[in-house]
């Protein structure tokens, strides 16, 4: 028979979970009213009972208290942090529809902020103690890896360096028998497991065939083991690899990324929305008539300029920008270089401080460029560039931005050598491959403060 804590433990959460949600709204009321002699409001009363059920439903839906073995502690306080928000919208929802009920507004965050950082430090604590407990020996998983390889040796050495993750390394099977490597074939493993506990069976997909894995699984049911399988990506760069079901055939999709889900599309557009929304309203609308008359008196032309770049899925659209330059034929030929002869006096100025790129948030609120991306080039560089440098086009798999990580990082202005693109063009996958609505906001911030500092590649 085989033991599992792991249950225990996530009861033992779960109890410890309510517990310091019942303590922090009680300390929330004590803090709120100065006092707490045990007769309690007939509000704060119903408000706990709601917190309490909502908890709970919540935790059998999103289970915060199951930690695997190897979780990063970020995920974890991510994880935490969404879910007590979610938490808090709960209750919240519950006071706009009792709005005949005077809810204490000092108690919910009084509340809230001692909960957020008791859940956190309970967390942080399990953890540790329970990684430190099983650095010790305690609490470990017996595991054998079946197909000897470079992915297997991976395997070995990380749960070498990382015993605090509490799993032991008993042998490598493989019907190629290598002296001192190996504990047998394949066809040993069922007299291995009769003879030591053998909690996991890991499988090197590159060193198995099917008919093989196949016995694997079924011995593993039948045997109550788990069955892991390990396949050998780390020539990819994607973070976002994932699973996609085709009927019964498993599908592995290694350009997925964060913007392709539903929900975090729906945050980008709506920041989009509401953020540049507020720059023509409360910048654009009485900055507009200024720019407009100091470039009209600079030089004769047009008030704004317009080219047709690069987009997303590498369809070009009309990117607007105030006309910084004399009318020229190489406008769409040629980037501006530092004491560029077609760069006007206030031209100057105004690539100095970005606000030639005022007008682009109308093409934030029509929809073709978000406020934060990868920058949108011309079209003759599109072509020039995705022949240069490898995995060019994979920076239009998300709508071109305003500003993005590689502006931010300094990697702005003309492109004097193909390694300043490369270097742009990396930072620009990463910013894919990792977005946030964290990281959008941190970029907004680098770029002001760069535009505050001054840019020398600004020109």
């Amino acid at each position: 028979m085989r033991y599992r804590y792991s249950g225990y433990l996530h009861t033992l959460l779960f109890i410890s979970d309510l517990l310091l949600l019942n303590l922090s709204f009680v300390l929330g009321y004590y803090f709120s009213f100065g006092k707490f002699d045990g007769s309690l409001s007939y509000p704060f009363v119903n408000l706990l009972i709601y917190s309490n059920l909502s908890w709970v439903v919540l935790s059998i839906l999103g289970k915060p208290f199951e930690i695997r073995r190897t979780s990063r502690v970020s995920y974890v306080v991510r994880h935490i942090l969404r879910f007590v928000l979610i938490h808090l919208l709960s209750v919240s929802a519950l006071m706009v529809f009792n709005l005949d009920v005077n809810y204490s507004r000092e108690t919910i965050i009084y509340s809230y902020s001692i909960f957020l950082v008791l859940l956190l430090l309970q967390r942080l604590a399990f953890i540790y103690s329970i990684r430190i407990y099983r650095k010790y020996g305690f609490n470990y998983r017996n595991i054998i890896i079946v197909g000897y390889g470079d992915i297997a040796e991976e395997i070995k050495k990380f749960l070498r360096v990382h015993p605090e993750y509490g799993y032991k390394f008993l042998g490598f099977f493989d019907n190629t028998k290598i002296k001192n490597i190996t504990e047998g074939r394949i066809s040993d493993i069922e007299e291995f497991t009769a003879n030591n506990r053998v909690d996991e069976i890991y499988c090197c997909l590159p060193e198995l065939r099917y008919s093989q894995l196949q016995k694997l699984i079924h011995f593993g049911e039948k045997n109550f083991i788990k069955v892991k399988l390990i396949a050998d990506f780390r020539g990819f760069e994607h973070k976002g690899l994932e699973i996609e079901s085709y009927d019964n055939i498993p599908v592995l999709n290694v350009t997925s990324f964060p913007l392709e889900v539903r929900k975090n599309k729906f945050v980008k557009r709506s920041f989009d929305i509401a953020f540049s929304t507020g720059v023509i309203l409360f910048i654009f609308s009485w900055l507009f008539p200024l720019i407009a008359l100091a470039i009209k008196i600079d030089s004769r032309g047009p008030i704004f300029f317009k080219q047709r770049r690069t987009g997303k899925s590498n369809n070009d659209f009309w990117c607007w920008k105030f006309r910084t330059m004399v009318e020229n034929k190489k406008a769409d030929l040629l980037q501006a270089t530092p004491n560029d002869e077609r760069v006007t006096f206030i031209g100057n100025f105004l690539r100095k401080t970005s606000l030639d790129e005022l007008p682009q948030f109308f093409n934030v609120l029509i929809g073709n460029m978000s406020v934060v991306g990868p920058r949108p080039h011309m079209l003759h560089h599109t072509k020039e560039y995705s022949k240069k440098v490898e995995r060019f086009m994979a920076r239009h798999f998300v709508k071109p931005g305003i500003t993005g990580l590689a502006q931010a990082k300094g990697y702005r202005g003309e492109t004097t050598d193909i390694s300043f693109m490369k270097n742009r063009v990396k930072l620009d996958r990463f910013y894919i491959e990792n977005w946030s609505i964290i990281l959008d906001l941190k970029i907004i911030l680098l770029t002001i403060s760069s535009l505050l500092k001054g840019d020398e590649n600004a020109y």
